[in-house]
């Protein structure tokens, strides 16, 4: 999987996509609860979301010297 610079429309799709990823893996019963955690950890730079982006940039990183078979 060949990962390119995402443009900004998606890039914020697939942000709010993984923060409700990551809300939906907390326990617990009350979304809104699990959601704000999540975004007050993703502000600390922490929580699951930041971590599936830190991920999602070290998978570029590396696959980045293979862009040109695209």
């Amino acid at each position: 999987m060949i990962l390119l610079a995402l443009i900004k429309i998606k890039g914020k799709a697939l942000a709010i996509r993984w923060l409700l990823g990551a809300s939906r893996k907390r326990p617990g019963r009350n979304m809104v609860f699990k959601l704000s955690s999540e975004l007050v950890d993703a502000a600390k730079g922490s929580g699951d979301a930041i971590r599936k982006k830190e991920e999602t940039h070290r998978m570029a990183e590396a696959n980045r010297a293979f862009a040109h078979f695209r």
